[in-house]
């Protein structure tokens, strides 16, 4: 039937629709070998990236060293000055809003004598460092030099030693210490209260060790921010006194305003007085 169409008609009816073309094939399935081959790929630009940040890393303590190598000169200087400043360090440490916090009546009395205080980096910089503190003859100990040491072993752990304090006899302040903790609360008998003796002296958990990181990255590069800190006790006497001041002058002021009322009262009673005598003469 459909071939007594004319040919014309027959190309008319023919589909608009362009022929399709053949599906593209699908590589084949990877190997077990390909596979872990092309998986691999991101865990060594992990591997690449992280060698970079250890790198960079090494670079920042290569040039942290050079640094400090090139600032021991300037900062052997400002100790030198500073230990000629009555009381620099002990206003120091009592001024630092952290340090002011552990430091007890027995912290103080030791810190009186303290001259000047000093922190070494280690050659190997992630090794460690070491704090440095400077006496006077005092009335507590022998030493005129005692030292805390921070170390970190080649698998990360941390450790710490310090100097022995040497008492004199009868001026252990660490019994005092104790004493007074006693005294305040029979419940703490067998706790020991941070304080900076005991800082000092303790090696329990070098790891957690807040005051050591004060002193070194706080204190040390400046420690004039603290002792230039104004005293609160002195501003608020000030304060007090002004405020006095203030007040004694209001009063003289008071006092002023009604002497010269009882003035202006007196001449208004003379004028009346007066008056009164006119009226009885006429």
């Amino acid at each position: 039937w459909f071939s007594d169409f004319p040919s014309s008609i027959a190309h008319k009816c023919q589909s608009p629709l362009p022929p399709q073309k053949k599906k593209p094939r699908l590589p084949p399935a990877l190997g077990p070998e390909e596979t872990s081959t092309s998986a691999g790929l991101p865990k060594k630009g992990e591997n690449e990236q992280q060698e970079a940040i250890e790198h960079t890393d090494e670079e920042i303590l290569k040039v942290e060293q050079k640094y400090d190598k090139l600032c021991q000169p300037f900062f052997q200087k400002r100790s030198e000055l500073i230990a000629k400043v009555p009381n620099f360090g002990v206003a120091t440490f009592v001024n630092h809003p952290q340090v002011s916090a552990l430091l007890g009546e027995e912290d103080k009395e030791a810190l009186n004598y303290l001259t000047r205080v000093e922190v070494i980096e280690f050659e190997n910089i992630k090794s460690g460092y070491r704090i440095d503190f400077y006496f006077d003859e005092n009335p507590s100990f022998e030493n005129k030099f005692l030292s805390k040491e921070f170390h970190l072993n080649e698998s990360g752990d941390p450790s710490s030693k310090s100097t022995k304090i040497k008492w004199k006899s009868g001026k252990d302040l660490m019994k005092h210490s104790s004493q007074t903790q006693n005294k305040a609360s029979r419940k703490k008998q067998h706790e020991e209260q941070e304080s900076f003796i005991t800082w000092f002296t303790n090696h329990s958990d070098a790891g957690a060790d807040e005051l050591g990181e004060v002193i070194k990255d706080d204190i040390w590069p400046n420690p004039f921010q603290y002792y230039l800190v104004p005293n609160m006790d002195d501003e608020e006497g000030e304060r007090e006194e002004d405020d006095d001041d203030e007040e004694e002058e209001g009063l003289e002021d008071t006092d002023e305003e009604g002497d010269e009322d009882e003035g202006e009262d007196e001449d208004d009673d003379e004028g009346d007085e007066g008056e009164e005598d006119e009226g009885e003469d006429d």
